[in-house]
C-alpha cells in the first residue's frame, strides 16, 4: 500500500495510529525559526495591558463584600469600623481645629495688635513729640536770658518731649524686632530710625541754638528744617506701618475666618455620617436579634451629639469672638489712634502757626485739612466750619443714621458695638466742639495782636486755655479707646476660655462614644463564636 506523505502508518484495521509528526516550523533567513502561528502577539500588534486600577479594586472589594457584608457578624464589624473611623475623623478634624485657634489666638495677642498698637503710638508720639519742640521754643521766653519764659509751660513741654522721645525709641525697636522677614516693612522701619535720627538732630539743633542769645531765628530754622522732615517722611512712614501692620491682622482673620467655616462644614458632615451609621446599627440589632434598643450605642450616640454641640459651639463661637476682636472692636481702637495722633498733629499746628509768622497761611491750612480728617464737613472752611459742625452734630445727635459729616468721628460712630461707648464717643465729638471754638478765638487773638495772650491761651495749663480743652478732649477720647481695648482683650479671652473647655469635652466625647460603641457590639459578636 501506498503511504501517502504527510500522514501516519496503520498497522492494521483498527490498531493504534501513530501519533501525526508536527510540522517543522519555517525557517527565516540565517536558521532562526520563526514564531509560529497564535504562540504569540504578532508583528505590529501591542501586548497584554497590565490591569487598570479599578481591575485591580475589584477583588478586594468582592473580598470586602464577602467577608464584612455576607454575614451578620460582617456586617457588624464594618459597621464597628465605620464608626471608628468617623470618630478619628472628627478628633483630627478637632486637633487641627484646636491648633489653629491657638495659634491665632497667640498671633493676634502677641503680634498682630501689638505691632499695629506700637504703629499707631509711634504716629501719636512723633506728632507729640514735635509739638513739644515748638511748646519749648514759644514758651522759653527770650534766647539766652529766659525773660518772659513760661515756667509751667516750659517744664511740661520739656518733659512730655522726653516722654515722646522714650516712646518713639520704644516703638522703633518692638516694630523692628516684628518686621524681622518682612522686607518690606523692615526697609520703612530701617528708613524711620535713620530719618528719626536726622530729626532728632535738627531738633536738638533747634533747641541749643534757642539757650544762646540772639538764637530764636535760628532756632525757628532748624526747627522748620524738622517739621518739613516730619511731614515729608516721618509721618507718611509711621502711618505706612499702621496701615502694613493692620493689613496683616486683617489677612490672617480673613485666613481663620475662613477655616473655622470649613471645618464647621467638615463638621456637620462627619457628625451626621456618623450618626446616621449608629441609628443604622440600633435598627439593624433591633430586627436581627429581637432587642429595641442596645443602651450601649444609645451612650455613644449620646456622646457623639455632645461631642457635635461643643465642637459646633467652639467654632461658632470663635468666629463670633474673632470678629469682636478685630472689627467690632480694633476697628475702633485703629480709628480712635489714628485720629488721636491727626489730634495732637493739629495741635501742633496752632503752636507752628505761633512760632513761625512766615508759614502761618500753610500751617492754617494744614489745621483745616487734619479738622476734615476728624470731623469731615463738605466745603467747609475755618470761618464755616464751627456753624457746619454744630449744625450736622445736633442732626447726628437726633438721628444717628445722619450721615451729614465723615472722617475718623465717622467711622467711630458707625461701629458703636459695647455698652458705654456710644456716650463715650458723643463725650469725645462735644470735647472737640470746644477745642474748634478755641481755635477761632486764638487766631482772633493772634489777628488782634495780643500775641503774649494767644500763646498763653495755645500752650498754658489754666483750666480755661486751649491747652487745658485739649487735655479735655484727648482724655474722652482715651476712654473711648480703653472700652474697646477691653473688649478686644476680652474677646481674646474668651476665645481662649472656649478653647480650653469645649476641645476638651468634645474630645472626651468622641473617644467614650469609640469605646461605648465596641463594647456594645461585642456580646452580640460573641454570639457567632
Amino acid at each position: 500500500m501506498t503511504i501517502t506523505a504527510g500522514t501516519g502508518q496503520h498497522q492494521g484495521a483498527g490498531g493504534p495510529v501513530a501519533a501525526e509528526t508536527p510540522p517543522a516550523p519555517p525557517v527565516r533567513h540565517g536558521g532562526i525559526p520563526s514564531p509560529r502561528s497564535g504562540g504569540g502577539p504578532r508583528e505590529g500588534q501591542p501586548g497584554r495591558r497590565p490591569p487598570t486600577a479599578v481591575a485591580r479594586l475589584v477583588p478586594l472589594l468582592r473580598y470586602v463584600v464577602e467577608r464584612y457584608w455576607d454575614t451578620t457578624p460582617g456586617r457588624l464589624r464594618l459597621a464597628r469600623t465605620v464608626c471608628l473611623l468617623l470618630g478619628a475623623g472628627l478628633i483630627a478634624l478637632l486637633t487641627v481645629t484646636a491648633t489653629g485657634l491657638s495659634g491665632t489666638w497667640d498671633a493676634i495677642q502677641h503680634r498682630d495688635a501689638p505691632r499695629t498698637i506700637a504703629a499707631t503710638q509711634l504716629n501719636l508720639a512723633l506728632n507729640d513729640m514735635d509739638a513739644q519742640t515748638a511748646n519749648i521754643l514759644l514758651s522759653s521766653g527770650d534766647s539766652g536770658t529766659g525773660k518772659g519764659r513760661l515756667d509751667e509751660s516750659y517744664t511740661n513741654a520739656t518733659r512730655l518731649y522726653q516722654e515722646a522721645q522714650e516712646a518713639i525709641s520704644g516703638s522703633l525697636r518692638t516694630l523692628g524686632a516684628a518686621a524681622e522677614g518682612d522686607r518690606g516693612t523692615e526697609s520703612t522701619v530701617v528708613a524711620l530710625t535713620d530719618d528719626f535720627a536726622r530729626y532728632q538732630e535738627l531738633v536738638g539743633r533747634a533747641l541749643e541754638n534757642d539757650e544762646h542769645p540772639g538764637g530764636k531765628d535760628p532756632a525757628r530754622a532748624d526747627y522748620r528744617r524738622a517739621t518739613d522732615l516730619l511731614a515729608g517722611r516721618l509721618l507718611p512712614q509711621a502711618r505706612q506701618l499702621v496701615d502694613a501692620n493692620d493689613a496683616v491682622y486683617e489677612r490672617e482673620y480673613d485666613a481663620a475666618r475662613s477655616d473655622l467655616t470649613a471645618q464647621l462644614t467638615a463638621e456637620a458632615v462627619l457628625g451626621v455620617l456618623l450618626l446616621a451609621v449608629l441609628v443604622a446599627l440600633q435598627v439593624h440589632l433591633a430586627r436581627r436579634f429581637g432587642r429595641t434598643l442596645n443602651p450601649w450605642l444609645l451612650a455613644a450616640s449620646s456622646c457623639v451629639l455632645v461631642a457635635l454641640l461643643c465642637g459646633g459651639q467652639l467654632l461658632t463661637g470663635s468666629a463670633d469672638q474673632l470678629k469682636i476682636a478685630r472689627h467690632d472692636s480694633f476697628d475702633s481702637v485703629v480709628a480712635l489712634s489714628r485720629s488721636k495722633a491727626i489730634g495732637y498733629d493739629a495741635n501742633a499746628d496752632e503752636s507752628r502757626y505761633l512760632l513761625d509768622a512766615t508759614r502761618r497761611t500753610a500751617y492754617e491750612s494744614s489745621f483745616l485739612d487734619k479738622s476734615q480728617q476728624l470731623y469731615g464737613l463738605k466745603d467747609a472752611t475755618l470761618a464755616t466750619y464751627d456753624e457746619k459742625l454744630a449744625a450736622t452734630w445736633a442732626a447726628y445727635q437726633r438721628d444717628h443714621t445722619d450721615e451729614q459729616f465723615t472722617g475718623e468721628y465717622r467711622r467711630e460712630v458707625d461701629n458703636i458695638t459695647f455698652p458705654g461707648e456710644r456716650e463715650a464717643a458723643e463725650k469725645t465729638v462735644d470735647a472737640y466742639v470746644v477745642y474748634e471754638k478755641d481755635d477761632r478765638a486764638f487766631r482772633q487773638l493772634i489777628a488782634d495782636g495780643k500775641l503774649q495772650e494767644a500763646t498763653v491761651f495755645c500752650i498754658g495749663w489754666a483750666s480755661d486755655t486751649s491747652n487745658a480743652h485739649f487735655g479735655q478732649w484727648m482724655k474722652a477720647l482715651d476712654q473711648v479707646t480703653a472700652i474697646n481695648s477691653a473688649q478686644h482683650e476680652q474677646a481674646v479671652a474668651g476665645g481662649r476660655d472656649a478653647l480650653s473647655v469645649q476641645a476638651p469635652i468634645s474630645g472626651t466625647a468622641l473617644l467614650l462614644a469609640g469605646g461605648l460603641v465596641v463594647f456594645g457590639l461585642r456580646p452580640r459578636l460573641a454570639e457567632f463564636r
